[in-house]
C-alpha cells in the first residue's frame, strides 16, 4: 500500500551507532515514521542509495546490518560501476521507502541525471513510495541549499530534483558556516526561501506542502527561512514532534 499521498521525509537524522564500531548503526525511529508514513506494511520494502559517498560497500553493508533481524526487507541501489539492478524503474516504483545517504550532493545530483533517475524519482514519488534521506538526502528533493561538495567552504547548490520547490538548509546547528551561508543565500534571491533542520530534525512533506517537523532528540528544531525587509531574512523556530 503506497503513500496516501507523494511524501518526502527531508533529514538531518542519520542512522544511530550502537557502539560497536563506526558502521554499526541501528535505525532509530525516524525509519518508523518512513514505514508508517508509506502505510505500515507488515514487511515494508527499503531502498538505499549510496551515490552520494560513491556507493562504499562499508555504508551500504551498515544499512543491511542496521536492519538485520527485523521485518524491513532492504535492497540497494548502487550506480558504480554499473547500476546493480536490471530495471531501476520498477526496482523503486516496488519500494515502500527509498532512503537516500549522505555524502556530495553534487555528485549525487550528477549521477543521478547521467542514469535518468531524476525523471524515474517524480514518477517514483508521484506513485507513493516515500522518498526520504540525511543531508545530501535531504538536500536533493529541493531546489537547492548549502553543501561542502565543492571543498571545506560551503557553497550554494541550486540544480536539486525540485520535487519540493523550495530550499533547505541541513546541519543547521552542528557547523558553523551553514546558518549565515543559507540566510545570505536566500536575502540575495540565489535560492528561494524554505526550511533548515537542526541535527536530529526531519521534515514531512505531503504533496509540496510541508506538514510537520519531527526530531529523535530533545532541544532541537526545524526553522522557516524567507527574505525579509532591507535585503535581510526572516527566521521562524518551528517546534518538532518528538519521535520515540
Amino acid at each position: 500500500m503506497p503513500a496516501s499521498a507523494p511524501t518526502i521525509l527531508a533529514t538531518s537524522i542519520g542512522f544511530a551507532g550502537r557502539g560497536r564500531g563506526p558502521y554499526d548503526w541501528s535505525p532509530g525511529p525516524v525509519f518508523d515514521l518512513a514505514f508508517s508514513l508509506a502505510g505500515a506494511p507488515e514487511r515494508p520494502k527499503l531502498c538505499y542509495l549510496g551515490t552520494a559517498t560513491g556507493d562504499d560497500p562499508v555504508r551500504i553493508a551498515g544499512v543491511y546490518g542496521a536492519f538485520a533481524g527485523s521485518a524491513v526487507e532492504v535492497s540497494h541501489l548502487s550506480l558504480f560501476t554499473m547500476p546493480t539492478v536490471p530495471d531501476m524503474r520498477a526496482h523503486l516504483l516496488a519500494q515502500d521507502v527509498v532512503w537516500v545517504g549522505g555524502g556530495s550532493v553534487a555528485n549525487l545530483l550528477a549521477v543521478w541525471r547521467v542514469h535518468g533517475l531524476d525523471e524515474i524519482f517524480r514518477e517514483v514519488w508521484e506513485a507513493g513510495v516515500v522518498l526520504g534521506g540525511v543531508s545530501a538526502g535531504s538536500l536533493c528533493w529541493h531546489v537547492g541549499g548549502t553543501t561542502d561538495s565543492y571543498g571545506p567552504d560551503l557553497r550554494p547548490v541550486t540544480n536539486g530534483l525540485a520535487l519540493i520547490p523550495t530550499s533547505n538548509g541541513v546541519h543547521y546547528d552542528s557547523e558553523e558556516q551553514r546558518r549565515p551561508l543559507y540566510h545570505r543565500l536566500v536575502a540575495d534571491g540565489t535560492l528561494p526561501a524554505g526550511h533548515a533542520t537542526d541535527d536530529g530534525v526531519g521534515l514531512v512533506y505531503r504533496g509540496t506542502e510541508l506538514v510537520e517537523a519531527v526530531a529523535d532528540r530533545p532541544d532541537k528544531a526545524a526553522y522557516r527561512v524567507a527574505p525579509g525587509p532591507d535585503g535581510g531574512v526572516v527566521e521562524t523556530r518551528l517546534e518538532p514532534r518528538r519521535l520515540r
